[in-house]
């Protein structure tokens, strides 16, 4: 029996793209670099903001600038990371379905610690019971490492086959691959339907009421 569904945060809970692409392009714009279009940061996100710099900026983590540019994301971001973000739709109305059947619902996300909190606090309030963000110096890894999954898991003292993951990655794929459970795949976010396929989740749902 479900006790516990896990959600990813960007592309599953959230369409974050365009401040994402905004902050970066900020960035890259304060050290004279070209901007990159929201494809290319489509393709990009997912793996945390060093990795979404290192691939936006020519030479990557190489880059003497590489350190600053970062710094320059996380500055802009955090004031701005409410300006087009929302919720995909019915993910308001699904989280609270799941709630009402006395589900615990958590987020993890290898966005950084502080902006997975105040992002699930701001447009999911009451609904969300543990929010885990990039938090490496703790000794929580990044996904695709089972880390912060394991750590819901032991939170709510459940085991693992009462858990699911739904996220809209090859990275939410192996996540959960890797830390024992089942994988929902969603095909509203950042990864086309076949790079879904290819990594073989447990499921592949189109809209978030499938759940």
């Amino acid at each position: 029996m479900i006790r516990c569904v896990i959600f990813d945060l960007d592309g599953t809970l959230l369409n974050t793209l365009e401040d994402l692409c905004d902050s970066t392009n900020y960035a890259l714009s304060t050290h004279g670099y070209p901007s990159r279009s929201l494809d290319e940061i489509k393709n990009f996100v997912g793996n945390g903001v060093r990795l979404l710099i290192e691939r936006a900026l020519p030479m990557g983590k190489d880059n003497p600038d590489f350190e600053k540019c970062l710094t320059e994301f996380k500055t802009h971001y955090k004031k701005n990371m409410y300006n087009k973000t929302k919720p995909y739709p019915e993910k308001i109305e699904t989280l609270e379905i799941i709630k009402s059947q006395n589900i615990k619902t958590a987020v993890i996300s290898n966005k950084f610690d502080i902006a997975v909190k105040e992002l699930c606090e701001k447009y999911f309030p009451n609904l969300i019971d543990i929010a885990i963000g990039e938090n490496e110096q703790e000794g929580i890894r990044k996904k695709p490492s089972p880390d912060s999954v394991l750590k819901v898991i032991s939170d709510l003292n459940l085991n693992r086959d009462q858990v699911i993951y739904v996220g809209d990655s090859e990275t939410d794929i192996e996540t959960a691959k890797n830390a024992g459970i089942d994988c929902v795949a969603c095909t509203w976010g950042f990864r086309d339907v076949e790079v879904l396929i290819k990594n073989i989740p447990k499921n592949i749902i189109n809209t978030p009421k499938e759940l």
